[in-house]
């Protein structure tokens, strides 16, 4: 796992419920290269979006261990957890969750002003919201956008520091068909562009099948992990 960009163990969570405790995960154990796409599918309710909380350090397992480019995040205090995935990591979520008194040019420059970056802030962000074919809604808060524009910011928001790893939590969700489908193509040609590694939630296995491999989780458990071939 030492080249592993992302490495996971015998990870599992466990919450109080009214019968007294709910497994969620149970003895998660797989490992990601530095360049891979792997889409994690899986039934609403096995687990695959608290699976994804977990990888990104936003949640706590109850065991197991996750290292990211090498940080062991459980060993490190909520802070520590922000800043390693300020240097490291990109998010797309399915309610896009923007700023919404910031603009798109505001939203997509935020990542770059949290990592205390000063050199030509504004013009990066400015060739992002371009390269996601927004370059007339610079000004534009997100209640004025549609769902697919809301979606293509989060996209620039998410690739102009070029991460290392990307995070994508049923990035379509919210999106009719169509839509759903240009972002999908757009997310992974930014990915390719940006030589990052993704890591992609979906239900949608047409979404899946465009990543070099899936993790199918039942019931809090890996119940396969398969290599599918080049990503598309």
């Amino acid at each position: 796992m030492s080249s592993s960009i992302l490495a996971v163990e015998s990870l599992g969570k466990t919450v109080a419920d009214t019968t007294g405790s709910l497994t969620i995960l149970h003895d998660v154990t797989f490992s990601v290269t530095p360049g891979e796409t792997l889409a994690i599918v899986g039934a609403s309710g096995s687990g695959k979006s608290t699976l994804l909380g977990l990888l990104a350090g936003l949640d706590l397992p109850s065991t197991g261990t996750v290292r990211l480019q090498g940080h062991d995040l459980y060993a490190l205090d909520e802070d520590q957890r922000a800043a390693v995935r300020g240097r490291h990591v990109g998010f797309v979520f399915q309610s896009f969750q923007l700023v919404g008194h910031l603009t798109a040019l505001e939203n997509v420059m935020l990542p770059l002003e949290l990592r205390g970056e000063t050199a030509q802030v504004r013009e990066r962000a400015v060739d992002m919201l371009q390269r996601v074919g927004l370059g007339a809604r610079l000004g534009h808060y997100p209640r004025t956008l549609s769902g697919g524009e809301q979606q293509r910011v989060a996209l620039a928001r998410a690739f102009v520091a070029r991460p290392d790893i990307l995070f994508a939590d049923e990035p379509t969700g919210s999106l009719d068909t169509a839509t759903g489908e240009a972002v999908i193509a757009l997310m992974f040609e930014l990915n390719r562009d940006a030589g990052s590694t993704l890591v992609l939630v979906t239900h949608d296995r047409s979404v899946a099948s465009r990543c070099g491999r899936v993790l199918t989780i039942d019931a809090g458990h890996v119940a396969s992990d398969e290599w599918i071939g080049l990503e598309v």
